[in-house]
């Protein structure tokens, strides 16, 4: 036996049991303090599991244990409190000491608890976790610290036998640890990756032993003081260090693309824990190209990415300073046609191929309302033209050409002659969101063809009976809606800011279309600059992240109906929209920014590890994601369409934790960042897969960023805002998009998502449900609510999320059984008599095997010196049948229908016979063998399609008894078809028996009472979505169809029926052996 107690129980030291090799040794952890006397609380210890943490247990008998929270109330599971010790060991005081007494004892509910001052914490089986030392929280640096979170996370590391951080001089913390083999580097690496930036000690000091005391407790008051001097004393970022002049060009960079005044972001901060996500980063090292003038070859945006902190960036910008790294620019080629972008392309085949030309899916639309002031109709004419010369894509045609497959664009001058709409009016919100619908859908809305990909409209807001109150057409008033579109192939999401910024500077200022500025980079330049990158590399890159996946394959998605291979979609959406409360989106950016991964990557790790549970285990996972591949300094200020959709693949381990799926899911986005230029139609052909059928470009993901400017515009005075419906309209460009939507300026709901799918696939209320799902695993990642039951990130495996939605694992305590009053005598059967019916039908056909599977008799015989009345009998079996319907109840399959229909056979009617009651004798012991074998094998003793269920059978020895009476050498038999009766039924039977023999009677109410008829119909109308998710997910990779491979002597054909023949084998394990078992199972 090995006892651990007077120190916190490390993970090592499993390790090192376990290699010491101790055959059957019990491990026991024990806990408590002295005043409880030595211990109070007690955990067996198995060393064969792997273990991530090692409770101090449950309390020994007559001891109890309350965890208190910081205002003295209990806590609840899963939270953390101070745990008060209570029972037969507690002391009485330190003598001569009542002030020490009064503050150590609490008297709750008339017992003396001892307050430990240790912080412990109860999970969901009742186990108490030690936390630490009440005493071990500070503050540093303004931000609340628990030590013992610090050395947990040190111990996880093997190598580690001992540790204790300090607080040190209010500036810093100091890791003291036990080791022979650990480094700092190391263990800074490990702090790192799973502490926030904050809670990272400043120094490790590493020692052979720590000092220990006279009772063999760390004694702090001796560990070696920290010597600040050395070189690595202090972490590179150390958070109070100046800002050196380097780092402060780097501070205003980030103050710039941030929007932020802040003073001084500390130099160890993550750029995501300010404020920063995903497009801004993009934002920020296209900033550092421009101001330091490198390009993506020199040094790629994937180690910033790794390495967000002001420090680490001054160390990689230093290094293209040193290097004296010039970028390559791009310039204007001064050119007016030209081949189409890969993007451009890309979407013009995409709208081609895949979608009916009666349905627009590329229509842009942005929708703003005036709410303050008015706007010159001329004025908005003027700033639109003059946009659309500076933006020349807004003027540009597309032009396939059918001889040599060639599409083609050219600037146009069409702005010359643009004009605005204004010939629609609405009354209120309903007819808006009409219009705003028909737009979007329009295929009529644009022409590449001719250049049109730009379209501008006003809707005036018509007042009821007052018509002439709007019809100045001169001006855009109050309320009036300014309708902006743009085709996809002219337009991507970053372009929307660029097309504002420009609109309004032309608006504010007056300004006018000018000859055109030569030396200005356009979007046609951009076209035939990326032609000519050299991309052996990535082609290189996407062959190999690709070669094995199996693109035939589909994501096996809980779809409603399929569509064939030559259907054209109807864009028709199903959509499901989740906003989440500011807790658990606060806890999604901070775990971004503990983890150091963007919300994009942390959103997409979510999804990926959610369709592993939704397609029950599917461990190779592709789906398409956006890119803003604006991968170039000089293409930040152009409008147009940079936009790639690019295949992520996964091949997830089951085992890995959510916090290694998210590592390994940063690092696949980080990889393909610098790949994200290569267009997708060179991907598929490089593989030489045709895009019309390819599985993974029909699950989509993307992550939007709600910039603070985007919501509201203002155009010389007049103020607009973004139109929002409450219910949204989209069309559905692929079979199932998940987008995620990140504002910052909501109070509420600042992080939503929005699951948008094909109408074609999914029912609405199946993507409903859907989202629920995904919206219950974020519930398990982030929320603290303590009817969740959640994921331990680090620790846990993601095959341990659960997508059965709480109310579905309640859905069998949730149903009534009652008495259905429209349910005559007739009803569908049970799924157990379907299955039973198919089963006899299926396996043993009375015609060729003589032998029925599902009858079901139960043998009695008399005590001695015990008579039973055959007629009283009779009589007490006729009030069973009476009261329990199923008795008399027929099955009968019904061709026309293909249904199987149970009838209740009304006791009414004399010409049936409710049961069957039979006489017989025997002599001798071949005869009863015989009589029982007819009893189990006769295929003839049931006709359910009747309603003949139910048999009793007396067998009386040598003759019947003249006056009907069974002896205690008679036999009873009860016989049932199974189809109306199972086993925990018989109980039920006997005890009405007793009751109906014995009193003569059998009372119940006939119109209240529960029937199996009932049941039948409560049952078929049951959701069983939760049940049959759970049996999905656990018969997942589960070969049905494959038999044991037991060692048969001889098979049976295929087309044979079974004959039911058995070769039973029976045998007694013997009392030592059966009480052992009884003993095992009950521990």
């Amino acid at each position: 036996m090995f006892i651990v107690v007077g120190e916190p129980f490390s993970v090592p030291l499993i390790d090192l049991i376990v290699k010491i090799g101790i055959i059957n040794c019990v491990v026991w952890n024990l806990y408590g303090p002295a005043e409880a006397t030595i211990d109070c609380t007690v955990h067996s210890i198995n060393v064969t599991n792997t273990i991530q943490g090692i409770p101090i247990g449950t309390p020994f008998s007559n001891y109890r244990c309350m965890i208190m929270n910081e205002y003295s109330q209990q806590s609840i599971t899963n939270q953390e409190g101070e745990l008060f010790a209570g029972g037969v060991g507690v002391f009485a005081g330190y003598l001569g000491r009542d002030d020490l007494t009064a503050k150590a004892l609490l008297e709750i509910d008339g017992e003396l608890f001892y307050r430990t001052g240790d912080l412990v914490r109860m999970n969901n089986n009742g186990l108490l976790h030690y936390q630490g030392r009440k005493d071990h929280q500070i503050k540093l640096h303004g931000q609340r610290i628990e030590l013992g979170e610090i050395e947990r996370c040190l111990l996880n590391i093997t190598s580690i036998s001992a540790c204790v951080v300090m607080k040190w001089n209010d500036d810093h913390l100091v890791a003291y640890i036990q080791s022979f083999h650990a480094n700092e580097e190391e263990l800074r690496e490990h702090c790192q990756s799973h502490l926030p930036p904050h809670m990272i000690p400043s120094i490790f000091i590493i020692l052979d032993k720590l000092p220990l005391n006279q009772n063999g407790k760390v004694d702090r008051k001796q560990l070696p003081s920290p010597d600040f001097s050395l070189p690595t004393s202090l972490s590179p970022d150390q958070s109070d260090t100046p800002l050196n002049q380097f780092e402060e060009r780097i501070h205003t960079i980030w103050c710039q693309v941030l929007h932020c005044n802040q003073n001084h972001i500390l130099k160890n901060t993550s750029f995501f824990s300010v404020g920063g996500h995903s497009l801004l980063f993009i934002e920020l090292y296209h900033h550092y190209q421009s101001v330091f003038n490198f390009d993506t070859h020199s040094l790629s945006i994937a180690p910033f990415l790794q390495q967000p902190t002001i420090f680490q960036h001054s160390q990689l910008l230093q290094t293209v300073i040193i290097n004296y790294v010039k970028a390559t620019q791009w310039h204007t080629l001064h050119i007016n046609e030209g081949i189409a972008s890969f993007a451009q392309e890309r979407i013009f085949l995409d709208e081609q191929v895949r979608f009916s030309s009666d349905i627009a899916i590329y229509n842009e639309l942005f929708t703003l309302q005036v709410v303050q002031g008015s706007l010159s109709f001329n004025r908005l004419l003027q700033a639109l033209r003059y946009v659309l010369n500076k933006q020349k894509i807004l003027r540009t045609s597309l032009v396939f050409n059918n001889d040599n497959g060639i599409l083609k664009q050219c600037i146009t001058d069409i702005h010359k002659t643009f004009t605005i709409t204004m010939n629609r009016t609405f009354q209120n919100e309903n007819e808006l969101r009409d219009i705003i619908y028909q737009t979007t859908i329009n295929p009529n809305l644009f022409d590449l063809s001719v250049g049109r990909v730009f379209h501008a409209e006003i809707l005036k807001h018509q007042i009821p009976l007052n018509e002439n109150e709007n019809n100045n057409n001169e001006f855009i008033t109050n309320a009036d809606v300014l309708l902006i579109a743009f085709h996809h192939a002219a337009f991507d999401r970053a372009s929307s800011s660029i097309f504002f910024k420009d609109l309004s500077l032309a608006c504010n200022t007056n300004a006018i279309s000018e000859e055109d500025d030569d030396e200005s980079l356009q979007y046609i330049d951009y076209s035939i600059h990326e032609r000519l990158i050299d991309m052996t590399t990535s082609r290189e890159f996407w062959y190999l992240q690709l070669e094995e996946y199996n693109f035939v394959y589909r994501l096996l998605l809980p779809v409603d109906r399929h569509r064939l291979s030559t259907d054209h979609r109807s864009t028709s959406a199903s959509i499901s929209q989740i906003s989440f409360d500011n807790e658990i989106s606060q806890a999604f950016l901070d775990y971004a920014s503990i983890h150091h991964v963007t919300p994009f990557q942390l959103g997409l790790t979510i999804l990926y590890a959610f369709l592993f549970k939704l397609t029950h285990g599917d461990d190779d996972l592709c789906i398409s994601c956006l890119n803003a591949n604006r991968y170039r300094n000089e293409l930040q200020n152009i409008m147009g369409m940079f936009v790639s959709t690019l295949p992520y693949r996964i091949q997830i381990d089951p085992h890995w934790s959510f916090d290694d799926l998210v590592k390994y899911v940063q690092e696949k986005c980080i990889s393909i960042l610098e790949h994200s230029h290569y267009p997708l139609q060179h991907i598929l052909a490089d593989l030489h897969i045709n895009q019309s059928n390819i599985s993974f470009l029909e699950t989509m993901y993307d992550f939007i960023t709600v910039s603070s400017h985007s919501e509201e515009l203002s155009l010389d005075g007049a103020d607009f805002k973004q139109v929002s419906f409450e219910q949204s309209f989209e069309v559905a460009k692929f079979d199932f998009m998940l987008t995620f939507v990140y504002n910052p300026m909501f109070e509420n709901n600042r992080l939503s998502f929005r699951l948008t799918c094909s109408h074609d696939l999914f029912d609405e209320i199946t993507v409903t449900n859907i989202g629920r799902r995904l919206e219950y695993c974020f519930q398990q990642l982030f929320s603290s609510d303590e009817i969740i039951n959640r994921i331990d990130t680090c620790f846990t495996s993601i095959s341990k999320f659960d997508l059965i939605l709480p109310e579905e694992s309640q859905e069998m305590e949730d149903i009534m059984f009652c008495r259905q009053s429209y349910i005559i005598n007739e009803a569908p059967a049970s799924f157990v008599q379907l299955r039973l019916w198919h089963n006899e039908c299926v396996h043993f056909t009375p015609h060729i095997s003589q032998v029925p599977i599902y009858n079901v008799p139960f043998v009695y015989s008399l005590d001695s010196h015990h008579t039973l009345s055959a007629q009283h009998l009779r009589h007490a079996l006729h009030l069973i049948v009476t009261k329990h319907e199923s008795l008399r109840t027929s099955l009968t399959f019904y061709t026309e229908n293909d249904r199987l229909i149970q009838q209740i056979i009304d006791m009414n009617n004399n010409n049936r016979q409710l049961f069957t009651f039979a006489e017989s004798t025997y002599q001798t012991v071949e005869q009863l063998n015989e009589i029982l074998h007819d009893e189990k094998c006769n295929p003839h003793l049931f006709d359910a399609a009747q309603g003949h269920v139910f048999q009793c059978h007396l067998i009386y020895y040598k003759s019947i008894s003249s006056n009907h009476l069974l002896s205690h050498k008679d036999l009873l038999i009860f016989n049932f078809h199974h189809a109306l009766f199972d086993f925990p039924s018989m109980n039920i039977f006997l005890h009405d028996l007793n009751q109906a023999y014995t009193t003569g009677q059998l009372l119940y109410d006939d119109d209240t009472n529960l029937r199996y008829l009932d049941y039948a119909v409560i049952e078929q109308q049951m959701s069983m979505t939760g049940a049959s998710m759970f049996w999905l997910d656990v018969l997942h990779d589960c070969k049905l169809d494959q038999p044991l491979s037991l060692p048969y002597d001889r098979y049976r054909l295929s087309n044979e029926h079974r004959t039911g023949r058995g070769t039973p084998i029976c045998f007694d394990f013997g009392q030592d052996l059966s009480h052992d078992f009884l003993i095992h199972a009950s521990s």
